[in-house]
C-alpha cells in the first residue's frame, strides 16, 4: 500500500505536488500555534499566524521560479522576526525547502550566487538573534544538508534520464534489427519459393509437352514422361508443404532439412528425365561442408539447370564443382543459344545474392569458345570447414 501510494505521488501532476508539499508545510508550522505555550510568552495572534502562512505560499511556484520563492520567504521571514513576536519555528521548513529546490533545477553560477548570499543572510540572522556560534552552525549545517539533497536528486535524475534513454535507444535498435531480420527472412523466403516453382514448372512443362509426341510415337516412353511430371509436382508440394509451415505461427510446424550436395544426383536425375543429357562431376578433396552453405549449392545448381531448361534450348549441360582449399567453385555450362538465352528474371539476381550470402562471387557468360551459356559461382570457405 506505502509502494502504491508512493508511486500515485511521484506520478502527479507537479503543481498537485507542490501544493500537496505546501498544505504539509503549512501543517507543520501551524504545530506552534496550536501547542500551549508557557505562561511567561505573549499569546500568539492571528497576525503572526497570517505572517507564517505568507511565508509557506510561495512554496506552490518553487519549481518555475525558485530563486524568487526563496527571496520571497527570507524577506517574509525576516519581517516576521523584525515586527512579530510570534512563536518560533523549530526549523526554517519553507526556507530549506526553497533551498533544496534552487540545488536542484539552477544553473552553478546561480547556485552560488544564492549559497553567498544566504551564507550573509544566516550571519546576519543569528546575529540578529542570539549570536552564538551553537546557532550558526546548526544553521549553515542544515541549509547545507538541504543543498546537498538537492544535488543528490539532481544527479538522480540525471542518472535516471540516461537510463530511460538508453532504453529508448535499445528498444528502436532492437525495433529496426527485428525489421530487417523479418525483411532478410522474407527475402530468403522469395527467392527459395522461386527457385522451387520455376525449377519444378519448367520441368513439368517440358514433360508435358513432350507427352503427346511420346504417346503418338512412342508410347512407351509416355509413362516415364507423366510419371516424371508427377514426381517433379509432388516433390515441389513437399518443399513448399515445408517451407510454408515455417511461416505458420499457431502450431509447430514440422520442419524438413535443407537440400545438401548429396542431393545433387537426385536433381539432375529429374532434369536428365525431360530429355536434356546432364553430367555431374566433383573434383578436388571432396568434403563436407556446412548446411547453409550446402542448401545455398544445391539451390544454385537447380536455378542454373531451370534456365537452362527455360531458356537455354540446349541439349546437353555440365553441372562441375571443384573443391579448393577456400573455395567451392559451382559451374553449370550449357551448349545452347548463347549468351542472353538465360539472362531475364530474377533467378540470376537470386544466385547473385546467394553467393554474396557466403561471402562468394558468381558470374555468367559465353561458354567456352563462345558455345552456349556458362554460369560460375565461387563460394568462401573458411579454415574450420577445410578440416571437416
Amino acid at each position: 500500500m506505502i509502494r502504491a501510494l508512493r508511486e500515485a505521488v511521484l506520478g502527479a501532476d507537479p503543481r498537485w505536488q507542490d501544493l500537496g508539499l505546501t498544505v504539509l508545510v503549512q501543517l507543520a508550522v501551524t504545530m506552534p500555534f496550536v501547542v500551549p505555550r508557557s505562561p511567561g510568552l505573549p499569546p500568539v495572534t492571528w497576525a503572526s499566524y497570517a505572517m507564517t502562512t505568507l511565508a509557506v505560499l510561495p512554496l506552490v511556484w518553487r519549481r518555475r521560479a525558485p530563486v524568487g520563492v526563496l527571496a520571497a520567504i527570507l524577506v517574509v521571514g525576516g519581517v516576521y522576526k523584525v515586527a512579530l513576536d510570534g512563536p518560533g519555528q523549530p526549523l526554517p521548513y519553507a526556507g530549506l525547502i526553497a533551498f533544496y529546490t534552487v540545488a536542484l533545477q539552477c544553473t552553478p553560477r546561480v547556485r552560488a550566487a544564492v549559497g553567498l548570499a544566504s551564507v550573509a543572510g544566516v550571519a546576519l540572522s543569528v546575529g540578529w538573534e542570539t549570536g552564538t556560534a551553537r546557532e550558526l552552525l546548526f544553521t549553515l549545517f542544515v541549509s547545507a544538508a538541504a543543498y546537498a539533497l538537492g544535488r543528490l536528486q539532481h544527479t538522480r535524475q540525471a542518472y535516471t534520464e540516461a537510463v530511460e534513454a538508453r532504453a529508448a535507444e535499445l528498444e528502436r535498435a532492437n525495433r529496426i534489427e527485428a525489421e530487417q531480420a523479418a525483411a532478410r527472412e522474407r527475402a530468403r523466403i522469395a527467392r527459395e519459393m522461386h527457385d522451387i516453382l520455376s525449377h519444378a514448372v519448367s520441368i513439368m512443362i517440358v514433360q508435358a509437352e513432350a507427352g503427346p509426341v511420346a504417346v503418338r510415337r512412342a508410347p512407351e516412353r509416355a509413362e516415364a514422361a507423366f510419371e516424371a511430371i508427377a514426381e517433379t509436382g509432388r516433390d515441389a508440394m513437399a518443399q513448399l508443404r515445408a517451407m510454408l509451415g515455417v511461416l505458420r505461427t499457431d502450431e509447430a510446424a514440422p520442419r524438413s532439412p535443407q537440400p545438401r550436395i548429396a542431393g545433387l544426383p537426385e536433381l539432375v536425375d529429374r532434369v536428365r528425365a525431360s530429355g536434356l543429357r546432364v553430367s555431374y562431376a566433383r573434383t578436388g578433396a571432396v568434403r563436407e561442408l556446412p548446411a547453409a552453405l550446402e542448401a545455398t549449392v544445391h539451390r544454385v545448381v537447380q536455378e542454373a539447370l531451370t534456365n537452362v531448361v527455360k531458356h537455354a534450348g540446349a541439349s546437353a549441360v555440365d553441372v562441375t564443382l571443384a573443391y579448393g582449399p577456400e573455395a567451392l567453385t559451382v559451374a553449370v555450362t550449357d551448349d545452347g543459344r548463347g549468351p542472353g538465352a538465360a539472362s531475364g528474371g530474377h533467378g540470376l539476381i537470386g544466385i547473385r545474392e546467394r553467393a554474396a550470402a557466403h561471402g562468394g562471387t558468381a558470374e555468367s557468360g559465353p561458354g567456352p569458345d563462345g558455345v552456349g551459356y556458362s554460369v560460375r559461382v565461387v563460394l568462401v570457405t573458411s579454415p574450420l570447414e577445410v578440416g571437416n
